[in-house]
């Protein structure tokens, strides 16, 4: 119970902070890489909902360009993935900028993926049990699968960690995430630059 409480919070803002300090040199080649690439925006920001479905705005780097079609419909993620997007989402970089959404207390380092705001009707009572804890920017699904894996599945690990989370399950999640990234596993769906859209039929 003190872990969940207090000592979790505590551990995130000193790890991040940490991390972000460590990683900032990296930071600014990167900004300023996708700056160029970019058109002068190297960040992506997004709404999604946070702890008990409050909404924040997450941060990450920009991976891919704006361009449309002639609709004026954005293309295919796998169209607009630019080159040094493709090789920062491999090496899990674009999610960096993140460690400021939970320096803020907007995230953890583990918890749920804070998933799209639209999905938010599309919950059954158990699914919105994810809310219950701050997202983070990895988490049980991400070390068991990550994109690769039905919502279905997603959906029972995440709601396994809201009711089993600790400190040996939070490092255990860690240790896992850094062998992931660096084997770079399960980034894509199948025949997908990113995760298939959840419609609220798992």
């Amino acid at each position: 119970m003190f872990y969940r409480v207090v000592f979790k919070r505590s551990m995130d803002l000193t790890l991040a902070l940490l991390a972000f300090i460590l990683t900032f040199p990296l930071f600014i080649v990167l900004t300023f890489g996708l700056a160029v690439s970019n058109l002068g925006k190297p960040f992506f920001l997004q709404a999604r909902p946070g702890k008990d479905g409050k909404i924040f705005n997450i941060i990450k780097f920009k991976t891919m360009s704006d361009c449309k079609d002639s609709r004026g419909n954005l293309l295919p993620d796998e169209q607009r993935l630019t080159k040094l997007g493709k090789i920062i989402r491999k090496l899990s970089l674009d999610e960096i900028p993140q460690l400021i959404n939970v320096i803020k207390g907007e995230m953890s380092l583990v918890g749920p993926r804070p998933l799209l705001v639209e999905y938010l009707r599309l919950y059954n009572k158990m699914q919105a049990r994810r809310h219950d804890v701050r997202p983070g920017i990895t988490g049980l699904a991400q070390v068991n699968g990550r994109n690769s894996v039905s919502w279905d599945r997603k959906f029972e690990m995440d709601i396994w960690y809201v009711e089993n989370y600790s400190f040996k399950v939070d490092l255990m999640i860690l240790y896992r995430t850094v062998g992931k990234v660096f084997r770079r596993e399960g980034v894509s769906a199948e025949g997908h630059v990113t995760a298939e859209k959840f419609d609220g039929n798992e």
